[in-house]
């Protein structure tokens, strides 16, 4: 399943992103790792149908979901027009987080590439696991170690 993901669900997404976001393989794979460390793709809501706070395999949050498209994406109207190429027509919102991969993980691609630095290299393993502590999780539970771990589950 997890190949599945990578070659059918998020390495496509994130060429649909380009050339508003550059493609790289290295981006799916910090996305496929957040995936991972966040939820090992076992699970699509932290807390319970409809209780978040995180929704979707890469956990986030409804406040940062509407952040990006309130303070980032409203005003990349060739990037956003891309986000939305990715959604459906129900449910709306972050609640598309649970039901909805491609848009789970075009949001989690946005998330990163708003932040100042660039995508550690896919055989930085480390470099992505403080890269996703620094501009995913900062504040979170989870660790680096956890995140270099987690990896593993789905080694290139």
């Amino acid at each position: 399943m997890i190949a599945d993901l990578r070659t059918y669900v998020v390495r496509p997404t994130l060429q649909l992103l380009n050339p508003e976001i550059a493609y790289t393989e290295s981006s799916v794979e910090l996305v496929m790792r957040t995936g991972a460390q966040e939820t090992q793709f076992n699970y699509l809501d932290q807390l319970g149908p409809g209780e978040g706070p995180g929704f979707g395999f890469w956990q986030m949050e409804k406040f940062t979901h509407d952040d990006l498209w309130a303070t980032f994406l409203n005003s990349r109207p060739a990037l956003a027009a891309k986000v939305r190429l990715t959604m459906a027509p129900w449910p709306v919102g972050a609640e598309q987080l649970h039901t909805n991969v491609a848009y789970g993980a075009a949001m989690c691609r946005v998330r990163y590439y708003r932040a100042p630095e660039h995508v550690p290299a896919i055989d930085d393993i480390a470099g992505m696991a403080n890269f996703w502590k620094l501009r995913y999780n900062a504040g979170g539970r989870g660790t680096v170690a956890e995140f270099i771990a987690n990896a593993a589950l789905v080694r290139v």
